[in-house]
Protein backbone atom coordinates (compact mmCIF):
# COMPACT_ATOMS: atom_id res chain seq x y z
CA UNK A 1 0.00 0.00 0.00
CA UNK A 2 1.75 3.14 -1.38
CA UNK A 3 -0.20 5.92 0.89
CA UNK A 4 -0.29 5.96 4.21
CA UNK A 5 -3.11 8.38 4.58
CA UNK A 6 -5.81 5.90 3.26
CA UNK A 7 -5.28 2.75 1.15
CA UNK A 8 -7.65 -0.29 1.12
CA UNK A 9 -7.12 -3.39 -0.22
CA UNK A 10 -9.91 -6.39 -1.06
CA UNK A 11 -10.36 -9.60 -2.66
CA UNK A 12 -13.71 -10.93 -2.94
CA UNK A 13 -16.67 -12.33 -5.33
CA UNK A 14 -18.43 -9.66 -7.30
CA UNK A 15 -21.84 -9.44 -6.03
CA UNK A 16 -23.85 -7.35 -8.59
CA UNK A 17 -23.28 -5.60 -11.99
CA UNK A 18 -21.98 -2.43 -12.48
CA UNK A 19 -24.69 0.48 -12.54
CA UNK A 20 -24.03 3.79 -13.14
CA UNK A 21 -23.81 6.29 -9.63
CA UNK A 22 -22.59 9.46 -11.27
CA UNK A 23 -21.07 11.43 -13.60
CA UNK A 24 -17.81 14.10 -12.63
CA UNK A 25 -16.23 16.26 -15.53
CA UNK A 26 -17.60 14.37 -18.39
CA UNK A 27 -16.46 10.79 -16.91
CA UNK A 28 -19.32 8.27 -15.74
CA UNK A 29 -18.62 6.39 -12.35
CA UNK A 30 -20.01 2.92 -11.61
CA UNK A 31 -20.76 1.13 -8.26
CA UNK A 32 -21.07 -2.57 -7.81
CA UNK A 33 -21.14 -4.51 -4.51
CA UNK A 34 -18.33 -7.41 -3.90
CA UNK A 35 -18.61 -9.95 -0.97
CA UNK A 36 -15.68 -10.59 0.95
CA UNK A 37 -15.88 -13.72 3.33
CA UNK A 38 -14.16 -13.08 7.37
CA UNK A 39 -12.34 -15.98 8.81
CA UNK A 40 -15.73 -16.37 10.76
CA UNK A 41 -17.42 -17.01 7.91
CA UNK A 42 -19.47 -14.16 8.10
CA UNK A 43 -19.19 -11.99 4.51
CA UNK A 44 -19.70 -8.36 4.62
CA UNK A 45 -21.00 -7.07 1.48
CA UNK A 46 -18.31 -4.05 0.85
CA UNK A 47 -19.86 -1.32 -2.62
CA UNK A 48 -16.86 -0.14 -4.91
CA UNK A 49 -17.10 2.95 -7.33
CA UNK A 50 -14.85 2.51 -10.21
CA UNK A 51 -14.27 4.93 -13.64
CA UNK A 52 -15.63 4.15 -16.91
CA UNK A 53 -11.76 4.67 -18.14
CA UNK A 54 -11.35 1.33 -15.72
CA UNK A 55 -13.93 -0.71 -16.68
CA UNK A 56 -13.40 -0.59 -20.45
CA UNK A 57 -10.09 -2.54 -19.88
CA UNK A 58 -11.42 -4.59 -16.81
CA UNK A 59 -14.74 -5.28 -17.56
CA UNK A 60 -16.20 -6.60 -14.32
CA UNK A 61 -18.67 -9.68 -14.20
CA UNK A 62 -21.09 -11.15 -11.79
CA UNK A 63 -19.61 -14.35 -9.68
CA UNK A 64 -16.09 -13.80 -10.47
CA UNK A 65 -13.47 -12.88 -8.30
CA UNK A 66 -11.70 -9.57 -7.89
CA UNK A 67 -9.02 -7.88 -6.18
CA UNK A 68 -9.36 -4.08 -5.79
CA UNK A 69 -6.91 -1.87 -4.51
CA UNK A 70 -7.75 1.80 -3.68
CA UNK A 71 -8.97 4.24 -1.22
CA UNK A 72 -12.37 4.48 1.11
CA UNK A 73 -14.29 7.28 0.27
CA UNK A 74 -17.40 8.80 1.93
CA UNK A 75 -20.14 11.05 0.77
CA UNK A 76 -23.27 12.71 2.69
CA UNK A 77 -26.29 12.38 0.59
CA UNK A 78 -28.88 14.75 1.62
CA UNK A 79 -33.07 13.29 1.61
CA UNK A 80 -36.60 14.46 2.93
CA UNK A 81 -35.44 12.36 5.41
CA UNK A 82 -32.09 13.67 6.32
CA UNK A 83 -28.62 13.10 5.80
CA UNK A 84 -26.80 9.67 5.41
CA UNK A 85 -23.38 9.29 4.47
CA UNK A 86 -22.37 6.84 2.21
CA UNK A 87 -19.17 5.34 2.05
CA UNK A 88 -17.99 3.22 -0.96
CA UNK A 89 -13.91 1.69 -1.79
CA UNK A 90 -12.61 4.18 -4.60
CA UNK A 91 -10.74 1.24 -7.03
CA UNK A 92 -7.64 2.74 -8.37
CA UNK A 93 -6.89 -0.89 -9.52
CA UNK A 94 -8.65 -3.64 -10.20
CA UNK A 95 -7.46 -7.36 -11.39
CA UNK A 96 -9.70 -10.64 -11.81
CA UNK A 97 -7.88 -14.11 -11.02
CA UNK A 98 -10.79 -15.86 -13.30
CA UNK A 99 -11.99 -17.63 -10.43
CA UNK A 100 -14.49 -17.54 -7.17
CA UNK A 101 -12.10 -18.96 -4.85
CA UNK A 102 -13.29 -18.10 -1.73
CA UNK A 103 -9.74 -19.07 -0.06
CA UNK A 104 -8.53 -15.62 -1.69
CA UNK A 105 -10.57 -13.42 -0.01
CA UNK A 106 -8.57 -10.14 1.86
CA UNK A 107 -9.55 -7.21 3.62
CA UNK A 108 -6.84 -4.80 4.63
CA UNK A 109 -6.74 -0.97 5.03
CA UNK A 110 -4.73 1.42 6.26
CA UNK A 111 -5.79 5.05 7.23
CA UNK A 112 -4.39 8.65 9.27
CA UNK A 113 -7.05 11.43 9.94
CA UNK A 114 -8.29 12.94 12.57
CA UNK A 115 -10.52 12.46 15.29
CA UNK A 116 -13.24 14.72 14.14
CA UNK A 117 -16.30 13.84 17.09
CA UNK A 118 -16.07 12.51 20.93
CA UNK A 119 -15.13 8.89 21.21
CA UNK A 120 -17.60 7.06 22.43
CA UNK A 121 -16.68 3.93 24.82
CA UNK A 122 -18.78 1.49 26.47
CA UNK A 123 -18.93 -1.76 28.13
CA UNK A 124 -21.26 -4.41 27.13
CA UNK A 125 -23.47 -6.79 30.04
CA UNK A 126 -19.71 -9.61 29.50
CA UNK A 127 -17.61 -6.52 29.83
CA UNK A 128 -15.92 -6.22 26.08
CA UNK A 129 -14.73 -2.88 25.64
CA UNK A 130 -16.18 -0.89 22.98
CA UNK A 131 -15.17 2.18 21.22
CA UNK A 132 -16.78 4.25 17.98
CA UNK A 133 -14.91 6.98 16.55
CA UNK A 134 -15.30 9.05 13.17
CA UNK A 135 -11.99 10.35 11.68
CA UNK A 136 -11.68 12.80 9.20
CA UNK A 137 -9.06 11.46 6.30
CA UNK A 138 -7.74 14.56 4.16
CA UNK A 139 -7.20 13.60 0.31
CA UNK A 140 -6.71 16.35 -2.71
CA UNK A 141 -7.86 19.84 -2.82
CA UNK A 142 -9.02 20.05 0.54
CA UNK A 143 -11.35 17.29 0.71
CA UNK A 144 -11.80 14.93 3.45
CA UNK A 145 -13.05 11.53 3.77
CA UNK A 146 -15.22 10.93 7.02
CA UNK A 147 -14.62 7.24 8.22
CA UNK A 148 -16.63 5.43 10.74
CA UNK A 149 -14.30 3.53 12.92
CA UNK A 150 -14.88 0.95 15.85
CA UNK A 151 -12.85 -0.48 17.80
CA UNK A 152 -12.16 -3.58 20.81
CA UNK A 153 -10.46 -4.24 24.17
CA UNK A 154 -7.24 -2.61 24.21
CA UNK A 155 -7.66 -0.68 21.31
CA UNK A 156 -11.25 0.50 22.44
CA UNK A 157 -9.38 1.69 25.72
CA UNK A 158 -6.88 3.47 23.83
CA UNK A 159 -9.12 5.79 21.67
CA UNK A 160 -11.41 6.43 25.01
CA UNK A 161 -8.18 8.46 26.14
CA UNK A 162 -8.34 10.63 22.35
CA UNK A 163 -9.81 13.88 21.89
CA UNK A 164 -11.43 15.58 18.98
CA UNK A 165 -8.17 16.88 16.57
CA UNK A 166 -6.08 14.26 17.75
CA UNK A 167 -4.04 12.48 14.31
CA UNK A 168 -4.17 8.52 14.67
CA UNK A 169 -2.93 5.58 12.88
CA UNK A 170 -5.35 2.82 12.44
CA UNK A 171 -5.16 -0.48 10.70
CA UNK A 172 -8.44 -3.05 9.85
CA UNK A 173 -10.95 -4.12 7.59
CA UNK A 174 -14.10 -2.12 5.98
CA UNK A 175 -17.20 -4.36 7.35
CA UNK A 176 -20.62 -3.89 6.88
CA UNK A 177 -23.76 -4.33 9.73
CA UNK A 178 -27.06 -3.91 9.38
CA UNK A 179 -29.34 -1.97 11.35
CA UNK A 180 -33.00 -0.73 11.58
CA UNK A 181 -33.07 3.37 11.23
CA UNK A 182 -36.72 4.64 12.82
CA UNK A 183 -37.86 7.73 10.74
CA UNK A 184 -39.56 10.72 11.38
CA UNK A 185 -43.20 10.05 11.68
CA UNK A 186 -42.14 6.78 13.35
CA UNK A 187 -41.67 4.17 10.05
CA UNK A 188 -38.39 2.21 9.91
CA UNK A 189 -36.31 1.16 7.48
CA UNK A 190 -33.69 -1.44 6.98
CA UNK A 191 -30.10 -0.15 6.01
CA UNK A 192 -26.80 -1.10 5.90
CA UNK A 193 -23.83 0.57 7.72
CA UNK A 194 -20.19 0.14 6.87
CA UNK A 195 -17.51 0.96 9.29
CA UNK A 196 -13.48 -0.02 9.82
CA UNK A 197 -12.34 -2.64 12.51
CA UNK A 198 -9.81 -1.74 13.86
CA UNK A 199 -6.86 -3.38 14.94
CA UNK A 200 -4.33 -1.40 15.66
CA UNK A 201 -4.45 1.75 16.59
CA UNK A 202 -1.66 4.66 17.14
CA UNK A 203 -0.71 8.08 17.81
CA UNK A 204 0.13 9.10 14.07
CA UNK A 205 3.07 10.71 14.89
CA UNK A 206 4.52 7.33 17.17
CA UNK A 207 3.32 5.22 14.11
CA UNK A 208 7.06 4.57 11.86
CA UNK A 209 7.11 2.59 9.06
Amino acid sequence: MSELSNNIYISGLCMSAPELSHTVYDENFYRFFIGVRRLSGAEDVIPVTVSESLLAVRPVMVSFHYTIVGQIRSYNLHSENGSKLLISVFAKELYSDNSNDRSLDCNRCELTGFICKDVTYRTTPFAREISDVLIAVNRRYGKSDYLPCIAWGKNARKLSMLSVGDEIYLEGRLQSREYIKTLPGGSTENRIAYEVSCSTVDYAKEYNP
